[in-house]
């Protein structure tokens, strides 16, 4: 078993604070950035960022669903951080000035994978395909905040 990761980032032409605000509320703006890979979206406790429990699917592939249940932690400015109860997979969301009304957002994602040849073929093509589903959320997310 080894450690999987999944990175993507983004420029956004607008206020850093904006697009922070945006990605931490779950109630409204959150499941709206979501594309298809995602059902069954419910905020079980709180909906603004730190003390958040969110629930929903997640279908990375055709036989691949997550059932995930995340709590939502702040542990620094800009900086959102979804730990899964049902597995060890931990999705952080950072938030950073990139010039004037620019951010730049990098969201990473980890778990650990499986073993064998199994596992050889998750570290390989999980983080390309996780990788595609976090491009369309922030390619959502810039098409709202950049209007």
């Amino acid at each position: 078993m080894g450690q999987v990761e999944a990175t993507t980032q983004r420029e956004i032409a607008a206020d850093p604070e904006d697009v922070f605000d945006a990605l931490a509320d779950y109630s409204g703006t959150r499941q709206q950035l979501l594309p298809e890979h995602f059902s069954e979206y419910e905020v079980r406790e709180g909906g603004d960022g730190k003390g958040t429990l969110v629930h929903w699917k997640l279908q990375a592939t055709s036989k691949r669903v997550r059932d995930c249940l995340l709590e939502v932690d702040e542990p620094t400015d800009g900086q959102l951080v979804e730990k899964d109860r049902n597995s060890s997979m931990v999705t952080t969301w950072v938030v950073t000035p990139a010039g004037e009304q620019r951010a730049r957002v990098v969201v990473t994602t980890t778990w650990q994978g499986a073993g064998g040849i199994g596992g050889f073929f998750e570290r390989t093509f999980a983080p390309k395909g996780l990788g595609r589903i976090y491009d369309t959320i922030l390619d959502n997310l810039a098409a709202r905040m950049e209007k």
